[in-house]
């Protein structure tokens, strides 16, 4: 039962935990470039030794230690993605006028640094375990590949959710070639081939597999490629994706406010766009303001026996508030700023409606 039951487990907190803590080193300890070095090297060369190591063993435990090398020299090459040393001859956006080959083009400038590593590293995972009997990391690292080949494709030819809310500010260019719009009709097709193939590795569980070793080792591959495909489905469905890592994207922020900050550089560059065309209404509406002399301003209160609002509010409810302030400081005779009341030979009047 323990070769059943303890593989996934351990497959799964390795998955999440591993894409936390590149998020993490990269976006938020690691801010010394000389420290991710560090660590990417050292997992490079744990990686490489423990699979020598471990090639000809087929205990349990060489299983979970080939497969555990093949997560630390993927993780290393995550680093260095990532941190943008291992991106592609252009990194910079793709333009808006780009389609077609133009477009593919462009990307593939972005990150063919990045592919010829991942073959690279491939190459020599595979001429480190060639004629071995364990070959657990030789398959680890051919569905990670796989996996992420067929995550590219889909997020370049188009998906509903592109999660790039996970993606540090040095690869932040990369954005401009998501399309975010109706999945293409590749996604079905690399879903279902994927499904297709994770059964066929259950099936070789079940029916094929003898010893514990071959069990432990198809069953950590199997639940490899099962979170790979769930997270296919992070691009179709609005899972939560981004509280998975969000201990790895910044700490002290929640993912609300990482969602906020991607739309503050819309919400400015509106605001900058609209300023030109609205200063004469602006001055005109102040200038009939001061002409109907003192004026108040009814500013809502908060009651002391209210309970303050929790820290995580609402991401949507809280950009809705931004957008109609944008609004109302943009449009001040539209009838939706802020009631002003204008004041003859009445009392002086508080905030809170008492007279003086």
């Amino acid at each position: 039962m323990v070769s059943y039951l303890g593989p996934p487990i351990f497959a799964a907190f390795v998955w999440w935990f591993s894409t936390g803590a590149v998020l993490l080193l990269v976006g938020s300890v690691g801010r010394s470039e000389l420290l991710r070095a560090v660590c990417a090297g050292g997992m490079v060369t744990i990686a490489l030794c423990g699979l020598s190591v471990t090639a000809h063993d087929t205990s349990v435990g060489a299983a979970y230690m080939a497969f555990s090398c093949i997560i630390f020299l993927w993780g290393a090459q995550e680093i260095a993605f990532l941190s943008g040393w291992l991106t592609g001859p252009r990194a910079e956006p793709c333009p808006p006028d780009a389609k077609g080959f133009a477009r593919f083009s462009y990307a593939l400038q972005a990150i063919i640094y990045h592919e010829i590593c991942l073959l690279a590293c491939g190459a020599v995972v595979v001429w480190v375990t060639l004629g071995a009997e364990n070959e657990v990391g030789r398959w680890t690292y051919l569905a990670l590949w796989v996996l992420r080949q067929s995550a590219k494709i889909n997020l370049f030819l188009g998906v509903p959710v592109t999660n790039d809310e996970l993606m540090p500010d040095a690869v932040q260019f990369l954005k401009t070639y998501f399309a975010r719009k109706p999945v293409s009709a590749f996604f079905p097709i690399s879903v279902t081939a994927a499904t297709a193939v994770l059964v066929v590795m259950i099936q070789r569980i079940v029916e094929v597999a003898d010893t514990p070793f071959e069990v432990v080792g198809l069953t950590l591959v199997s639940t490899l490629f099962a979170l790979g495909v769930v997270e296919h489905w992070f691009m179709l469905l609005p899972l939560p994706a981004i509280t998975l890592w969000s201990w790895g994207i910044r700490p002290g922020l929640s993912p609300e406010s990482i969602i906020m900050e991607q739309n503050q550089s819309t919400i400015a560059a509106a605001s900058v766009h609209a300023a030109p065309t609205q200063s004469s209404e602006t001055s005109s509406s102040a200038e009939a303001r001061s002409a109907t002399g003192p004026q108040l301003v009814v500013v809502p209160t908060a009651r002391k026996d209210e309970a303050p609002k929790a820290r995580s509010s609402c991401a949507r409810q809280r950009l809705e508030d931004q957008f109609r302030q944008t609004f109302l400081e943009q449009h001040p005779r539209s009838g939706l700023a802020p009631a002003r009341v204008g004041i003859t030979a009445e009392p002086a009047a508080t905030i809170n409606g008492r007279t003086s």
